[in-house]
């Protein structure tokens, strides 16, 4: 059997020359476009040398030749790795940080720094252990802004030379030794318990202040108490006495007026004319003589006299009526012939004018009772 001589040979080197075109033209489209995203930007190096930064969207370059590093605009986090550290004072200390950057500048970032996050890195951490190296502990445990706004200025000039800025620096913790940790500890409790000792001295002090203040305020308000009742007890009893007294020396002179009268009953019924009188009675008689012979009988200048009296006590007592009782029982009375006799024209007798003289003066003491 015979074969074609084209069946026996293969493939013609056309086609696979053709076949290996197509594909070096089509690896080198894809060489040829280059996709930037939004938050970033591309340095460019063709054979070697920086050609510029590729800008976001869909960029041509040249195939083959072409290589770019690419760049993110975005703010970057950089963890710094727990660092140790002596303060000023010689206190041993464990710090970590986290430092907040940004590409300002991508050619500078491509150019200037072999890798920018490395860097950076690394410069925080030999910052923080020199700030915290000039600080002492209680300062390192307190003053956290003040370690960062010194570290960020720490940062500041060399990462400019690189096109980085740092945004932020914050310390996350700051650690003493175990044996400095129980040292504090010992003295915050020991703080703490004079602090409360003090607190409770000056609460004992206040209180017992407050207890003398009360008990001083209530010892002159009982004692002014005290005396006050005194004062109005003893006026009470003057009073009382000088009541006492004045009603009775007031009262004296009616009771003697009332026993004289009864005993010019005692008398005027009697059978004898001839009457012994004491001068009591004789006095009476004489205060009264006119209204019971209409004689010329003078009247006593001495008798049975009251003390005198205030207004109020005289109108407690209900003085000015007794005495105006009185004065109308003492005064003169005018009597006619035909009042001192009766049909035959005879005097009346004793016990009559005593009747009379009695229906008149009660009759004058109801008004002023009432």
């Amino acid at each position: 059997m015979v074969l074609p001589l084209q069946s026996l040979t293969g493939p013609s080197p056309l086609s696979v020359v053709g076949l290996l075109l197509l594909v070096v033209l089509v690896v080198a489209v894809y060489q040829a476009i280059e996709i930037v995203d939004a938050y970033e930007k591309e340095a460019l190096t063709v054979f070697g040398e920086f050609r510029g930064l590729l800008e976001p969207g869909i960029n041509f370059i040249p195939p083959f030749v072409s290589r770019t590093y690419i760049f993110d605009m975005r703010t970057q986090t950089i963890d710094v790795p727990r660092q140790e550290a002596i303060t000023r004072d010689n206190s041993p200390v464990t710090a970590d940080a986290v430092v907040y950057i940004r590409v300002m500048n991508a050619k500078r970032a491509f150019l200037e720094v072999d890798d920018y996050k490395r860097a950076v890195s690394n410069l925080a951490q030999t910052t923080l252990r020199a700030v915290i190296g000039d600080m002492e502990l209680d300062d390192t445990l307190n003053k956290r802004q003040e370690i960062n706004a010194r570290i960020r200025k720490e940062l500041d000039e060399p990462t400019d030379e690189w096109g980085i800025r740092v945004e932020s620096v914050e310390v996350r913790e700051v650690n003493p030794s175990k044996d400095v940790q129980q040292a504090m500890e010992q003295q915050t409790s020991a703080e703490r318990k004079r602090r409360a000792m003090i607190l409770e001295a000056q609460g004992e002090r206040q209180s017992a202040i407050e207890r003398a203040e009360g008990e001083k305020r209530s010892n002159i308000i009982r004692a002014q108490g005290e005396k006050q009742s005194q004062i109005l007890e003893a006026q009470g009893d003057a009073v009382s006495t000088v009541l006492r007294a004045r009603s009775a020396e007031s009262m004296g002179e009616r009771a003697v007026i009332e026993r004289g009268l009864e005993a010019l009953e005692v008398i005027g019924a009697a059978e004898s004319t001839t009457f012994v009188l004491p001068q009591e009675l004789t006095s009476l008689v004489g205060r009264y003589g006119k209204q019971l012979t209409d004689s010329d009988v003078a009247e006593p200048t001495e008798g049975l006299e009251s003390l005198e009296f205030d207004a109020e006590t005289r109108e407690l007592l209900g003085l000015d009526d007794i005495e105006s009782i009185l004065d109308e029982i003492g005064a003169p009375m005018d009597v006619n012939e035909s009042d001192l006799t009766e049909g035959t024209g005879s005097i009346k007798s004793a016990e009559e004018v005593i009747e009379e003289m009695d229906a008149e003066l009660e009759d004058t003491e109801e008004p002023t009772e009432k």
